[in-house]
């Protein structure tokens, strides 16, 4: 693994002196004019859940305005507009991302949408000369988001990933050292999501949708298909034509944090996953266990889900070595956990803490710094980081996806020659039999085994595994081949 010093770490990673300055490059366009006294003005796309915090983030900080909602459920967007003026800050609405795009007195667009509309409402935005901050995962799949970071390059547009700790100083330190070698190589890094996820329940036949909802706009880009789960909003994360499983929901934020742990830029050379939707039968078709194995030639990246309690009784997750949701990192000499979005702790080898990290800064009010300055070095997660994250989560639910279940002891057989996987598999056996879950009645898949060429990002001799690196759009909602 490339040595470097701390210094230059900190130096390459921390936010810069916000400057005016246009940054000139070919075919960059001049500065969009900012608003009154130079504010700077902001849509928020989406906030059925996670945009809510969008919206907030924004009124906090000196120097922007909110200026325009879009939602495709009027209800939704009724409510936070009435909220906006009662708090003395009026918007305008739409329900059509594309006529929001339009306004050009709407200088920045944050997107907090389902999944499948990440990727093309950012590339339509950028295109239209707004700055965007897009949350995780910033892509349904690899070749979208490939495609989001050859737009933001192309139309010199900052585009920043809703992966929040990256903006955290506690933890950029912390990797920092620890890559400096103070606990010497590291071995292996571990990313954890054990997060309670109960059954979103199983309907006889489509279900209703709600008067409030342009259903053909929620879809957007994925299949109009009949509402087949209880839920429109939410459990759409569950099924796969809108979502990528909790791997891609709250996972992308521990897988994040282990890729940058290894320093690592491309996707890896081979990938690998186990698991499946266990302990209950309903309408959801992502796994609620599973073990994604990322084979990177310096040091692995072990990625886990578990859906299910401790036990069937339980109420509380299963914690491994201090974290339910988190990354622990094992080098020669120690390791490292960060079981949040703002510390990291670092034990030596008897498990004696050698040194904390803590801190953390809005990621929002990054953003806007660098909308300001109008230098990509001054995002703390610059969208290419954020498509390389997001891209392992999906190239892992490939595997899944193209896997075939098999008996306990097939699955054991196939993995007795890698020892961290086999450890992880052996953890997710018990866990499963702590809820029940008798593995030779409901039997787990087994992946298959990808190898990819990472610079390409395609698979190697696997047709069927590159079809799933894209989607059949649904017109007029295509991600454009040439952006």
């Amino acid at each position: 693994m490339n040595q470097f010093t701390r210094r230059q770490f900190l130096k390459s990673s921390l936010l810069t002196t916000a400057s005016l300055a246009l940054l000139r490059t070919r075919g960059a366009e001049a500065p969009k004019p900012l608003g009154a006294n130079g504010d700077i003005r902001v849509a928020v796309v989406g906030f059925g859940g996670r945009g809510k915090d969008h919206i907030k983030g924004y009124r906090d900080l000196e120097g922007v305005r909110l200026v325009a909602l879009c939602d495709v459920d009027s209800a939704i967007l009724e409510k936070e507009a009435k909220q906006c003026d009662a708090a003395g800050h009026p918007v305008q609405t739409y329900s059509d991302v594309r006529k929001l795009l339009e306004n050009k007195d709407i200088d920045a667009v944050s997107f907090a949408t389902p999944n499948h509309w990440h990727s093309l409402g950012s590339i339509w935005a950028v295109q239209a000369g707004k700055d965007v901050y897009v949350e995780k995962p910033i892509s349904h799949e690899v070749w979208e988001g490939r495609q989001l970071v050859v737009a933001a390059r192309k139309y010199n547009r900052l585009v920043q990933a809703g992966t929040q700790s990256r903006s955290s100083s506690g933890i950029r330190e912390a990797i920092a050292w620890v890559r400096e070698g103070h606990v010497g190589k590291i071995l292996r890094a571990r990313a954890l999501c054990y997060k309670r996820r109960p059954s979103i329940g199983k309907v006889s036949g489509p279900q209703p949708i709600p008067a409030s909802v342009n259903y053909d706009l929620w879809c957007g880009p994925a299949p109009k298909a009949p509402l087949m789960r209880k839920r429109l909003h939410y459990d759409w994360h569950w099924v796969w034509p809108t979502g990528n499983g909790d791997v891609g929901n709250q996972g992308i934020h521990q897988m994040d944090l282990a890729r940058w742990v290894l320093g690592e830029t491309e996707l890896s050379p081979r990938v690998w996953s186990v698991g499946g939707r266990l302990g209950y039968i309903d309408d959801g078709t992502t796994p609620n266990t599973q073990i994604v194995f990322h084979d990177y030639k310096a040091a692995p990246l072990i990625f886990e889900v578990r859906g299910l309690p401790a036990g069937a009784e339980a109420k509380e997750m299963d914690v491994y070595r201090g974290a339910s949701i988190g990354v622990v990192v094992d080098c020669e000499g120690g390791s490292m956990l960060l079981p949040n979005y703002s510390s990291a702790t670092v034990f030596d080898k008897e498990g004696k803490k050698l040194k904390e990290f803590k801190g953390s800064s809005s990621h929002f009010g990054n953003f806007i710094e660098a909308v300001r300055s109008r230098k990509q070095s001054d995002l703390n997660a610059d969208i290419l980081e954020g498509h390389l994250s997001s891209a392992l989560c999906h190239t892992g639910n490939i595997s899944y996806r193209l896997g075939k279940t098999h008996s306990p002891e097939e699955i054991r057989d196939a993995v007795k020659g890698n020892a961290d996987v086999a450890e992880a598999l052996g953890r997710m056996e018990q866990h499963l039999a702590a809820n029940n879950v008798e593995l030779h009645k409901t039997p787990a898949t087994l992946g298959m085994v990808l190898t990819m060429d990472g610079k390409a990002e395609r698979f190697i001799g696997n047709k069927a595994a590159n079809r799933l690196l894209t989607r059949e759009y649904r017109k007029p909602f295509v991600v454009p081949e040439h952006v």
